[in-house]
């Protein structure tokens, strides 16, 4: 099963005062876990950055002068997308500057039901717990120490393993520790363990007679087990 996880960064909080994307980020998932395809782009968002938002990301307007409008992007973008599910971090804020960019093109929108939103999972999995990446993040060990300040690759990168440990994802493989000679995590594989006797039948001999006969007078030839 194919996922993106994706993020965008802005030059604020609503593209209806005019904000635009400055950066999408997007990692691709397969049955849940980063195959190491990304996606990552700076935009041009023509217009002046926002010091609040600067201090956010710190993506400066000078930085993002040379870099291509979001219709040189959306045809590489909407590939990598392809119809797989979108795994984002606050849905509808992303969304909806996806698709205030996408309707300034002629582009058709995203629908907000081919969106997974980690937030609305995390409610329902931590009642009353804080849903910042962050908070998520340290709430499950994910190392932070390179998150200075937001990035929508970075951010994604760090979303696919929150994303995993929301729905369980690690116990799949039943990775164990510690790892082989190689340096890498192995399997344990174990053979099925025999008694070396077997446990007495808690059934008595005339239960036993009368399921036989049960079997032989009331089944007959529908009892397959008795075939040969």
């Amino acid at each position: 099963m194919r996922e993106v996880v994706l993020d965008t960064e802005t030059t604020g909080l609503d593209p209806a005062d005019g904000h635009r994307i400055i950066e999408i980020g997007c990692v691709e998932l397969m049955d849940h876990f980063p195959t190491g395809r990304s996606f990552q782009r700076y935009l041009n968002p023509e217009r002046d950055m926002p010091a609040e938002a600067e201090r956010v990301h710190g993506i400066t307007g000078a930085f993002l002068a040379d870099k291509p409008h979001f219709s040189e992007v959306v045809a590489e973008l909407m590939e990598f997308l392809g119809d797989a599910p979108l795994v984002i971090h606050n849905a509808g804020f992303d969304l909806k500057f996806l698709n205030t960019e996408l309707a300034k093109i002629g582009g058709a929108p995203i629908p907000a039901a081919r969106a997974i939103d980690t937030i609305e999972i995390a409610k329902v999995k931590l009642p009353g717990a804080r849903y910042s990446l962050d908070e998520l993040c340290k709430r499950f060990g994910i190392d932070l120490t390179v998150r200075e300040k937001h990035g929508a690759l970075l951010d994604a990168e760090l979303l696919a393993q929150v994303y995993l440990e929301l729905i369980g994802g690690r116990q799949k493989r039943f990775v164990l520790a510690p790892s082989d000679a190689g340096g890498e995590a192995v399997e344990e594989s174990r053979s099925a363990r025999t008694r070396p006797e077997p446990l007495p039948s808690l059934l008595t001999i005339a239960e036993r007679e009368a399921h036989a006969a049960f079997v032989a007078g009331e089944l007959g030839e529908v009892a397959i087990w008795n075939k040969n």
